[in-house]
């Protein structure tokens, strides 16, 4: 709740002109767009170009944000909308999302992350999507249906199928259940 009222404040000192919190609300939220997006399109330099176009429609259209502290479900919404229109321009077979390098003692961590990013690459994009905004990006139910402008019945009917569907996926490639 905290994180929702510092952007709250943040996007009414933006909207009143002020630069420092308007770089303080993108350097924020950056990352957790981008990757958003990169999981959503499997590519790194396609990340790159959609989470600019999902700046640049942001930041145009936060002056018209009647409500701040819905900042983040507003921000996905757009993202959601740049993803899609990205699909629909040019529809291609999925590529897997790249594993992160291990670092020490995270090499257990950075082998759940390879094999979520292998099964996520694997499911259509509606469970997808859903996985990611709900587990990834720790949106609550309300705010995912929001962004995904369905009843929030519909986002735990899609969590439950996206569930099943990754763990089949998962099953299927060999990794334990």
């Amino acid at each position: 709740m905290e994180q929702v009222r510092r952007d709250a404040l943040l996007v009414v000192q933006a909207q009143l002109g002020d630069r420092r919190s308007l770089a303080e609300l993108v350097g924020h939220w950056h990352d957790p767009i981008w990757r958003y997006v990169r999981r959503m399109l499997g590519s790194p330099s396609l990340a790159d170009d959609v989470s600019q176009e999902v700046w640049a429609a942001a930041l145009k259209a936060l002056p018209r944000l009647q409500q701040p502290d819905r900042f983040a479900p507003w921000l996905f919404t757009i993202a959601r909308r740049s993803v899609l229109d990205r699909l629909k321009e040019s529809y291609r077979p999925e590529e897997a999302a790249e594993p992160e390098a291990a670092v020490g003692d995270h090499a257990a961590a950075v082998l759940d992350r390879a094999q979520l990013a292998e099964g996520l690459a694997g499911l259509p994009a509606r469970e997808r999507e859903v996985l990611i905004l709900f587990y990834l990006q720790d949106l609550t139910l309300e705010d995912c249906a929001r962004v995904l402008d369905v009843p929030p019945g519909t986002v735990k009917s899609r969590l439950f199928r996206a569930r099943q569907l990754l763990r089949d996926i998962l099953v299927d490639k060999g990794y334990p259940s």
